[in-house]
């Protein structure tokens, strides 16, 4: 139902084509402030602009300001995306985010206290059993300025990115092939490949692509199981904030005023890092949230057929014509 929704939309496969374009314009010009900063500061270094690549740009700013005109672009391309499917699709809030009749926010935030506090504690585990690896990085005044960016716009940035590959691109890949597969493999595909210009890609080689391409079929698998993307906004959202005030590293793309700073060689634990999510235990949180939610119906729910409901001519008409849905 989630995906098959969309039908009751404007759904035409043009529509989706022109979306993606005003959407990816928004993210464009939310990233000129960014841009901005960043030739001004090499300016005034002595640099050409033009020969910092992507993982210096990405941490050439003070931390909490780039930290901000990083978010920002997200934030913008956001907006652009809500006013898409408002006014091109004519698609409520609600339908994009769930089958529903309302959005659960208790499955948000259940799922993002779970997630927050499970991945903090690993953290911590391996900060005590390891200390050699970790340097204490905290400042009161720039965390606190930290916290205030992070708590803003890293749900922003988190839900532009649920938003438009569980959201918007699941359901209109989904009703113009008419199947959960295609939409799940392609949206998971494209999400983790966006993620290639990442300083983690330099640093650790291509392998990570696994982590990040599991992750976005971890996130699209759960949408698709629970009719909703409830579940995959929270689980994002707590990802994303809660590293982004516990730990940082120098060749991460967050480089932020976080509590500690990873001082190790990921090379050494770069294979355990990105297999043991998405082989043990992503697997493991689904078949948890699976008798949570009791989730049936795997095969149809993944690979079963999206149907088009019958609509009446005057219901179709009358969505043509801009009436809210």
């Amino acid at each position: 139902m989630y995906i098959a929704q969309a039908f009751n939309t404007l759904h035409d496969w043009w529509r989706y084509i022109i979306g993606v374009f005003i959407i990816v314009v928004g993210v464009f010009i939310g990233q000129v402030p960014f841009t901005a900063a960043v030739m001004i500061k090499a300016f005034k270094d002595g640099k050409n602009p033009s020969e910092l690549n992507q993982s210096v740009m990405m941490s050439y700013l003070e931390p909490n300001l780039n930290l901000f005109l990083m978010l920002l672009s997200f934030a913008v391309g956001l907006v652009a995306l809500l006013l898409v499917t408002k006014y091109l699709h004519k698609q409520s809030f609600t339908q994009l985010t769930t089958s529903r009749k309302q959005i659960d926010w208790k499955r948000v935030l259940f799922i993002f206290f779970f997630w927050g506090i499970i991945s903090s504690g690993l953290v911590l585990a391996d900060y005590y059993m390891t200390p050699e690896n970790y340097k204490l990085n905290f400042q009161l005044k720039p965390f606190i300025i930290l916290c205030v960016i992070a708590i803003i716009f890293v749900p922003l940035q988190t839900s532009f990115e649920e938003y438009m590959f569980r959201g918007y691109l699941m359901q209109g890949i989904g009703v113009v092939v008419k199947n959960k597969w295609m939409p799940l493999i392609i949206t998971s595909a494209v999400f983790g490949l966006l993620h290639i210009a990442n300083p983690e890609v330099e640093k650790l080689g291509p392998m990570i692509m696994v982590y990040y391409i599991g992750t976005g079929l971890f996130l699209g698998i759960m949408t698709l199981m629970d009719e909703g993307m409830e579940l995959s906004l929270g689980f994002h959202a707590a990802n994303n904030l809660f590293t982004a005030l516990l730990v940082t590293a120098d060749w991460t793309a967050f480089q932020t005023h976080s509590i500690l700073k990873d001082m190790s060689d990921p090379s050494e634990t770069a294979l355990s890092e990105i297999f043991v999510p998405v082989f043990i235990v992503f697997p493991i949180i689904l078949f948890i949230f699976s008798r949570i939610y009791k989730w049936t119906g795997w095969k149809e729910k993944l690979f079963g057929k999206v149907e088009e409901p019958a609509l009446l001519t005057s219901e179709i008409n009358t969505i043509g014509h801009g009436t809210d849905i």
